[in-house]
């Protein structure tokens, strides 16, 4: 049995690493935005779900042998690892830039086989170990927690090793080849065995019975909803907290198993011994669990605003997390115990159940993720978590014995009144403590816009932050460098470049200052703008000095992900892309930085067009676009790229200076215009350090950052970096 746990443990990490590698592929294919998250995520969910449906047949199948099944389960799933990444990359190709419902089928179908494997696992080995305890709680208990204590351990592993040693396809060929050897290991113990042992003398029967199979289907799915929906939530602010961090979902994610692996193996104790015979106990246990994880999960969110404070990372209020998975993580087994008993079929019951709960989370993810994250503010959201779970928990204590159950109802009552009335007091300025944390003195925003697919805050100073870190403030002219508080010189210093633009594409609106002045070049541009958080638009629409911007008939919005439109959109050609890329270790930010999405950009440029992005100062991203293009040249951060030689006509840049008009007025004063002509030497960039007010040639640029290795969708760029060298600073 030791040898089985160990390997049901080991089972548990290249999961976890498959889930979170495969997701990332299907991103960069897909896109990033909410959409294809929440169908990413539902389709992988689905799958372990439909999984353990096959697993609790396959289970129940007269002369079956069940370790063989496992073991085969697991050399089929590692064999499909090997290949996953080019066959994602393949059905890709085919299926980008469709419609929703064609990638949607698409998604699912590419992690249907691999997860159908994943989820019958579980069905399998506690119908062969039920046979030999006779005790389903018991049984449940111990392979849920060593299982999800493997897959906790591989996100702990990603976030914090692997993706930075591997790359995203040596973590999945890792992956595979752990299942491979795992399936071997599991086939040599299969053949050793040669005999069915009695129940284990010191296990006791299962209550099987004490709730009711249905009412025990519908409190599993209930579970799965309410402990998807705080996950979401709680990644909300974790990664707000975090700036974006890469890091922040393996760990909250490895935090959330590890409680749930916790609260699995605690659930043994109520399983076993004098307390399996008093299933009213057990059914009062389950029902103060739901409740108290509730109650936590509520908690977690501001707590964490209020630790930030004075704790300098965010990694501490991981332990939140933890405590209040860990409540939920014992209600499944207790709910297989009270509503399964141990006799023939209990792998179909069981995967019934699991099935449930799966059903129950892939809804939490898309309702919560897709739906109220959009329509409640997070208190709100909050407030209808406490008091969906305290129901879950009046749904166990009301099936308990009469006497007891008048208290036990009104302590649910009273906890979710505590949830309705605490999410007026405990979530005022919330985001404002985890953004400013140690500096936090009472300071409120004055505007938020919160969506699905991120949070968007205004300062009173007109600063513009996203998800928690800068992002530009609403000012589009300055008289002179001293002025320029935004660094939008950088914006006027592309026209340097460029002639008389026709078309400008703009991936990230950002706080539209950067499109305005775009928009309001003299050779009058139409611009397209790409931008995947439609909040940048709320907020923009309620800044009088930038809302006419949205009504520019030059302008146009689109929300998207920007490598999936210029992938659904191969025939648009622009004499500039503007990308004003986030800082380079921020998650998923080398999805706009890497080789292959250069290639993407090159495909996309007009004959003789410029990509001008910016670096944030990373010498790997700088090298990255020098070495993409035969012709570059860094201006402060950003970079200007090209297939023809970036020569500047100083007399005409003049010219267009001098004519550049934003609402009416002159957007530049001789000071600014003599200082932006100043970036520049008269015979051309030449080799200094970078500072944020210099230019520098490509050769220069490719001698500074010898050695260095470009960034790719493999390697990820910097996200993984545990240094950052985001260069000189803005001021």
């Amino acid at each position: 049995m030791r040898r089985l746990y160990l390997l049901f443990f080991v089972s548990g990490f290249p999961a976890l690493l498959y889930q979170v590698a495969w997701q990332r592929s299907l991103f960069l294919i897909y896109g990033i935005n909410v959409e294809s998250v929440t169908m990413v995520v539902t389709a992988f969910l689905m799958g372990l779900g439909l999984g353990s449906l096959a697993g609790g047949w396959l289970s129940a199948r007269p002369g079956v042998r069940r370790l063989v099944a496992f073991g085969a389960i697991e050399v089929a799933v590692g064999l499909f690892g090997v290949v996953s990444l080019e066959a994602f990359e393949a059905v890709g190709a085919v299926t980008a830039g469709h419609d929703a419902w064609t990638t949607g089928a698409a998604t699912f179908l590419l992690v249907l086989l691999p997860t159908l494997g994943m989820g019958a696992t579980l069905p399998i080995l506690c119908a062969f170990l039920v046979e030999r305890s006779g005790n389903v709680g018991r049984a449940v208990g111990m392979l849920y927690f060593v299982n999800t204590l493997g897959s906790a351990t591989a996100c702990f592993a990603a976030g914090l090793v692997l993706f930075g040693w591997l790359g995203l396809a040596g973590t999945v060929h890792l992956a595979a080849a752990i299942n491979l050897l795992l399936g071997a290991g599991i086939l040599a113990v299969a053949r050793r065995e040669r005999r069915r042992p009695g129940p284990d003398p010191e296990a006791t029967p299962g209550a099987g019975g004490a709730i009711g199979y249905r009412a025990a289907l519908a409190l599993s799915a209930g579970a799965g909803f309410i402990a998807l929906s705080y996950e979401i939530v709680w990644y909300r602010v974790f990664s707000y907290a975090s700036g974006g961090s890469a890091r922040a979902f393996p760990l909250l994610l490895g935090a959330y198993l590890l409680g749930l692996a916790g609260g699995s193996l605690g659930s043994r104790r109520l399983c076993t011994g004098g307390l399996s015979r008093r299933p009213d106990v057990q059914r009062a246990a389950a029902g103060g669990l739901v409740l108290g994880a509730t109650l936590l999960g509520f908690l977690v969110a501001p707590l964490l605003s209020w630790l930030v404070v004075g704790v300098p990372h965010y990694g501490a209020g991981l332990w939140l997390v933890v405590l209040a998975a860990g409540a939920l993580g014992a209600v499944f087994p207790l709910l297989s115990h009270l509503a399964v008993a141990p006799t023939a079929g209990v792998g179909r019951r069981l995967a019934g159940l699991y099935l449930a709960n799966i059903v129950g989370s892939a809804l939490g993810s898309f309702l919560t993720g897709f739906v109220l994250l959009d329509a409640v503010t997070l208190p709100v959201l909050h407030a209808g978590l406490g008091v969906a779970g305290a129901g879950l928990a009046a749904g166990l204590l009301a099936q308990g014995p009469p006497a007891r159950r008048r208290r036990l109802l009104a302590a649910a009552g009273a906890g979710a009144a505590a949830c309705a009335l605490g999410a007026v007091g405990l979530f005022g300025g919330l985001y404002e403590r985890l953004h400013y944390r140690g500096t936090y003195t009472g300071q409120r925003y004055a505007d938020l816009v919160e969506t699905r697919s991120g949070v968007v805050a205004v300062t009173r100073e007109g600063i513009v932050y996203g998800g928690g870190l800068y992002d530009g403030r609403f000012k589009t002219t300055f008289a002179d460098f001293a002025d320029d508080l935004n660094l939008v010189y950088r914006t006027y210093a592309l026209s340097a470049f460029l002639d008389a633009p026709r078309e400008i594409l703009v991936i990230g609106l950002g706080s539209g200052s950067w499109t305005k002045i775009v928009a309001s070049h003299p050779a009058a541009p139409r611009v397209t703008v790409v931008e995947i958080n439609p909040g940048y638009l709320a907020a923009i629409a309620r800044a009088p000095e930038m809302a006419p911007l949205l009504d520019d008939p030059r302008v146009e919005v689109v929300v998207d992900d920007g490598r999936r439109w210029l992938r659904a959109h191969p025939d648009r050609r622009f004499d500039a892309i503007v990308a004003n890329v986030t800082f380079n270790w921020r998650a998923h930010a080398s999805a706009l930085l890497s080789q292959e999405f250069l290639a993407q950009v090159r495909a996309h440029l007009a004959p003789g067009g410029v990509y001008y992005y910016n670096t944030t100062w990373n010498p790997r991203v700088q090298r990255t676009g020098a070495l993409a293009f035969p012709h570059a040249v860094r201006v402060g951060s950003f970079l200007a790229a090209s297939e023809r030689p970036l020569e500047i006509d100083r007399a005409r840049w003049r010219e267009t200076m001098a004519a550049w008009r934003i609402d009416g007025a002159p957007a530049l004063g001789p000071s600014a215009q003599a200082a932006l002509l100043g970036l520049f030497e008269e015979d051309g960039p030449q080799p200094r350090r970078p500072t944020p007010y210099n230019s520098e040639g490509r050769d220069a640029l490719l001698a500074r950052t010898a050695g260095l290795e470009p960034v790719t969708d493999d390697n990820m760029g910097t996200e993984w970096d545990w240094v950052r060298e985001d260069g000189p600073p803005a001021r």
